[in-house]
């Protein structure tokens, strides 16, 4: 079956131009203004036409999470995130006992043979600051722990693709060194390191800040003397890509904005970390983690608040929100689009997506001026 997608605005490689994409089977064969055989037309006319959106953190959705013990809860919330224009995902196991580590691998790699948009699992934890643990569960907060780490790396290969940690704990570059012979990306997160603690991890291979702003440890002073942090080093090394929650609750717009004029959209992903909660309403109850031993949180004014208030819990977006708010942020649309495609297969290795261009997956998501997604196409298979 070949697919037409005629008459959209096609966003790719920095550019927004009106051309035509032929997709046959799983594949983009070309980008074109010439007429080439069909078998089925999508009109696109005054539609954008981008790459599917990748998400490399993101916890659940639609009631959901990929921790959960129910039936089909995986592939639930991969459908839930798929309809909004997720066609690469992550799924995200945060700080957890090590049996419910492994349980959430193994199942999660079973639902990888029937889902191609699973690229593999992102590890939160649970090597973390407990000072910066955010609403991680802190009974299982510790320092890196070889014969477990060791264990999921060797015993679920090509399932664990990234793994935040926070790189000032002791036994750290052990940690990170066995990451990079298991070909996963190291990423600092949930760390009160200083730029001196920072700097050994990204020469080492550290390649990636979780969640830049939440979570990550600023300028201190120590008898006068300030030391920089996770945020300043973000900005300092210009190789670090760093995520960012551009739910327009986590970030203010100003910082969202600022943070893209310092950084790029070359250095910038766009990340949901959902939870369970998004697509639910306001007044809903949702956990991080899972319902029984996870931590409780609200939803209100389009956030997932701790109970008291106190604090977030975690996001409930979805990519095409955070383009939405990426640009009322007054990030351009093509840039907006480069964090959450380009940028991101880059930093996770994916050599045939993020980009419309023959011969890369064909991947794609069609949305209007407002970003409301029309049409989801994943593997070539039209979802919606």
């Amino acid at each position: 079956m070949t697919y037409k997608i005629s008459g959209g605005k096609v966003i790719s490689n920095d550019m927004i131009t009106e051309k035509n994409v032929y997709i046959e089977d799983n594949k983009i064969i070309a980008v074109t203004n010439d007429e080439l055989p069909f078998d089925k037309e999508i009109d696109a006319a005054g539609l954008f036409v981008a790459p599917g959106f990748i998400d490399m953190h993101v916890h659940g959705g639609g009631g959901f999470d990929f921790i959960d013990e129910e039936d089909g809860a995986v592939e639930k919330a991969v459908e839930f995130h798929l309809a909004h224009g997720t066609t690469a995902i992550y799924p995200t196991v945060l700080a957890a006992e090590f049996d419910d580590m492994k349980w959430a691998l193994s199942n999660i790699r079973e639902v990888m043979k029937k889902y191609p948009q699973i690229m593999g699992v992102h590890m939160e934890g649970p090597y973390f600051s407990l000072e910066y643990k955010g609403a991680q569960p802190e009974k299982c907060i510790t320092n890196p722990i070889k014969e477990q780490y060791e264990y999921l790396l060797e015993n679920y290969p090509g399932v664990v693709k990234k793994w935040s940690y926070a790189p000032e704990l002791p036994g750290s570059l052990e940690f990170l060194e066995c990451l990079k012979k298991h070909g996963v990306v190291a990423s600092a997160g949930h760390t009160s390191a200083t730029y001196d603690q920072m700097k050994p991890a990204i020469d080492n291979g550290l390649t990636m800040i979780t969640h830049l702003f939440s979570c990550t440890s600023t300028i201190t002073r120590e008898k006068g003397f300030r030391k920089l942090g996770v945020i300043e080093t973000a900005f300092l090394e210009d190789d670090v890509i760093a995520e960012l929650i551009a739910d327009g609750k986590h970030l203010p717009l100003e910082l969202l904005r600022m943070t893209y004029k310092l950084k790029g959209a070359d250095k910038l992903c766009l990340v949901t970390d959902a939870l369970r909660g998004a697509g639910l309403p306001d007044g809903e109850k949702t956990f991080v983690g899972s319902k029984e031993k996870g931590v409780p949180c609200i939803i209100e004014d389009g956030v997932a608040k701790l109970m008291d208030r106190s604090a977030f819990g975690g996001s409930i977006a979805t990519t095409d929100r955070l383009l939405r708010t990426a640009i009322s942020a007054g990030i351009s649309l093509a840039d907006g689009v480069k964090m959450l495609t380009k940028t991101p297969a880059r930093a996770m290795g994916l050599k045939t997506k993020g980009e419309l261009k023959a011969g890369y997956d064909a991947d794609i998501v069609i949305f209007d001026n407002d970003i409301n997604v029309k049409h989801v196409i994943s593997m070539g298979n039209l979802v919606k």
